[in-house]
């Protein structure tokens, strides 16, 4: 069971998960461990006849970890539904970003609609016709490192500092104040920020197309940095029952060492 996810908190109507990174939330292959809700509901020994009867409240993208919550049951699921709906739910993200972010802290408001000019049928984009979207943002680090000559990287005090050129990054805490698909990547893209690891607005949606068709050769891996993109939902905060519930969950170990791993300026 330790292997499906780690749990933050459980009670007769809550499930409130950690998802890991790379795990899509609905199924796509017949292995029932491959989607989030196959493995929430081997947590909760879902019978052939479908009781308890779990709901994802809240979506990922496969790449992005972190907080989802399960209604386990269709009343509470509806309940807590309309609570996400109503916007009475506040939702803060950790993100890692190419370059150093000038300002302390910003809102970036751009509306999002559909990319007409993409191979990816998922892709949207920042659009003067498309819908309203918000999103607030705080530096919280500014990190460096060299990469040598050879390819390699090095931190800024290192032996290969001298022959290395810097690459700057920022470490994000952000809080969307609407809830568009895809809504805080697009927006740090447009901000000229794109997320480290991000395959679809990196700069080059080829990565994507071949995360997904099996393809990704070591230097496109390499070029990532990362495994996944470095996005993480890390808290998620309402009312329930009378009582405010605070949820909260760290990156994993590959995105957490990276940063602490490099120069700190």
């Amino acid at each position: 069971m330790e292997h499906l996810f780690e749990v933050l908190f459980e009670d007769d109507e809550l499930l409130v998960l950690n998802k890991p990174a790379g795990l899509v939330c609905h199924p796509t292959k017949t292995d029932e461990r491959s989607s989030l809700i196959g493995r929430v509901r081997i947590y909760l020994g879902v019978s052939a006849s479908g009781q308890p009867d779990p709901h994802l409240i809240n979506r990922l993208d496969r790449e992005t970890g972190g907080i989802i919550i399960v209604g386990k049951n269709a009343e509470t699921a509806s309940e807590l539904g309309k609570l996400f709906e109503s916007r009475a739910v506040e939702k803060e993200y950790l993100a890692l970003v190419h370059g150093y972010v000038s300002a302390d802290h910003g809102i970036i408001d751009a509306p999002l609609g559909k990319d007409d000019h993409s191979r990816v049928a998922i892709k949207d984009c920042v659009r003067a016709d498309g819908a309203p979207a918000s999103t607030e943002f705080w530096v919280e680090q500014h990190v460096s490192r060299f990469r040598s000559a050879f390819g390699s990287a090095a931190k800024e005090d290192g032996p290969l500092a001298s022959r290395g050129t810097p690459e700057r990054f920022s470490f994000l805490r952000l809080r969307p104040r609407t809830g568009r698909k895809h809504q805080i990547r697009i927006h740090l893209a447009h901000l000229g920020h794109p997320v480290v690891g991000d395959k679809l607005y990196g700069g080059d949606e080829d990565l994507y197309l071949a995360l997904v068709e099996d393809r990704l050769t070591a230097e496109q891996r390499n070029r990532l940095i990362l495994p996944h993109h470095a996005l993480h939902a890390s808290e998620v905060r309402f009312n329930w029952r009378g009582q405010e519930g605070v949820f909260r969950a760290e990156p994993e170990p590959w995105f957490l060492d990276w940063l602490r791993a490099q120069a700190t300026t």
